[in-house]
């Protein structure tokens, strides 16, 4: 896919993802999620985002498995139009934070997306790191389960009905959930970062400076993000379910 087909499709995408934001507007919204309308659309947005760019990029590596093994120049078609799709969500996505809530609230989100869309748009636009970034959505499957957890939260649906005044106990759905973030978590989000943090140290001499000094950043930021998420899920859904236990 040359530049400007590669640049159409992030635009696209781009457009694409606010559509889907706008038509869920028209979609009917949980009682308790309508005093943060905004925020179900986005969250809503981003899990569209994870089921599609998770999957691909799981079939992309089954389809290429060589990619793993050159991560700097194997890529395909498939596979470059699924860095080229996400890219487009994280911009839609940038905007659309930046626009709806204070720097306060959002930096962490402005901070990783920025991050994502250098590294993306360099592999968008050169053709070179696609492997890199492919595994790097494997993360989106983990992403699939967090975000579902919150629009359950959203949606008042953590706690088992009838319980949530005298003996709040969380309902089997949310329970499931949030094992199954904890799991993916560790499985799609932390082992993919630690390999690629790994794979980068073992060929810096093959990577140009600035490409490893983005890397370098990149991964050193949702490395840290990754620990603090980790340690607010397992406080919120294991350490302070015990203590009510208890």
């Amino acid at each position: 896919m040359d530049l400007r087909s590669s640049l159409l499709v992030v635009g696209g995408s781009a457009c694409s993802f606010k559509l889907f934001n706008t038509i869920i507007r028209f979609v009917p919204t949980p009682e308790p999620a309508r005093k943060k309308a905004w925020r179900w659309r986005n969250i809503s947005t981003s899990l569209a985002h994870s089921s599609l760019t998770g999957a691909w990029a799981a079939l992309s590596l089954y389809r290429q498995p060589q990619m793993v093994e050159d991560l700097i120049s194997s890529h395909s078609l498939f596979s470059h139009s699924l860095v080229a799709v996400s890219t487009g969500y994280f911009i839609h996505d940038f905007l659309d934070v930046a626009l709806n809530q204070s720097f306060k609230q959002s930096w962490e989100v402005l901070l990783h997306h920025s991050a994502v869309i250098s590294c993306f748009s360099l592999a968008v636009t050169s053709r070179l790191y696609v492997g890199l970034a492919v595994v790097s959505l494997l993360i989106e499957i983990n992403s699939v389960f967090l975000h579902i957890r919150q629009l359950l939260l959203l949606s008042g649906q953590r706690n088992t009905p009838g319980t949530e005044i005298t003996d709040p106990r969380p309902s089997v759905t949310y329970s499931v959930t949030s094992w199954i973030n904890l799991a993916t978590l560790l499985v799609f989000r932390v082992c993919p970062t630690a390999w690629m943090t790994r794979w980068l140290a073992a060929h810096s001499e093959r990577v140009p400076r600035y490409v490893l000094m983005m890397g370098t950043v990149g991964l050193s930021l949702i490395s840290t993000m990754n620990m603090v998420l980790f340690y607010r899920l397992l406080r919120a859904d294991v350490l302070n379910n015990t203590s009510r236990n208890h």
